[in-house]
């Protein structure tokens, strides 16, 4: 099948593109890939096939199997950033996920957007919309990422969550829709920061 550059470019570029006539020879390469990436046992199994799939895979990222997308190259990974089993990344636009973010089990993201005009949609064509998760994230297990979604650093986003809409940074939210719970502030930080000097504690009385 022939590339056609012109349909790619208009996909890039968020216009309305033939999804059916791209010609895009990373589709056939990711079926490839994923059926032998969904055999492995760990992500160290598969790390060799998951630098071959994605756009960026640093060595400190891990995803574990299985795993699903649409294409590959358009998703990028950040240092230490982790998507524990069973996720979904449909990849018609970037997908990029900051450092040290971390992305629960069944979590699903989409780019892809049908025209309203159910006599345009029924052609076939469509737009695709980038997602961008920040640095520090933590996402919750079964959350769907809606097109052209923008995430803040060091956000949470509670588990079964929808997020249709951008997230600034700092705050928890959660719900279907996804809405903003409240800021995370100073006191539950210095919590978790007492949390890890406690830990700090006993690994050193357990090295002694």
């Amino acid at each position: 099948m022939a590339i056609h550059h012109d349909e790619i470019e208009r996909r890039a570029s968020g216009l309305l593109y033939d999804v059916y006539n791209t010609g895009d020879p990373s589709w056939s390469k990711a079926r490839r890939l994923l059926r032998k990436i969904n055999l492995c046992a760990t992500c160290d199994e598969a790390r060799s096939l998951f630098e071959a799939l994605l756009g960026k895979f640093p060595a400190s990222a891990a995803i574990v199997p299985p795993f699903y997308c649409d294409l590959g190259p358009q998703i990028e990974l950040g240092e230490n950033a982790f998507l524990n089993m069973d996720c979904l990344i449909l990849d018609e636009a970037k997908v990029i996920i900051g450092d040290r973010t971390l992305i629960g089990p069944r979590c699903s993201f989409y780019t892809p957007v049908h025209p309203i005009d159910a006599k345009v949609r029924a052609t076939g064509l469509e737009y695709a919309r980038a997602i961008v998760i920040g640095r520090d994230v933590w996402m919750g297990g079964g959350c769907t990422i809606n097109p052209g979604v923008t995430i803040g650093d060091e956000s949470i986003i509670g588990s079964g969550s929808v997020v249709t809409r951008d997230i600034p940074s700092g705050v928890f939210a959660a719900g279907n829709p996804c809405r903003v719970i409240r800021v995370l502030g100073e006191e539950e930080k210095a919590r978790s920061r007492k949390d890890y000097e406690e830990y700090l504690a006993f690994r050193k009385a357990r090295a002694m």
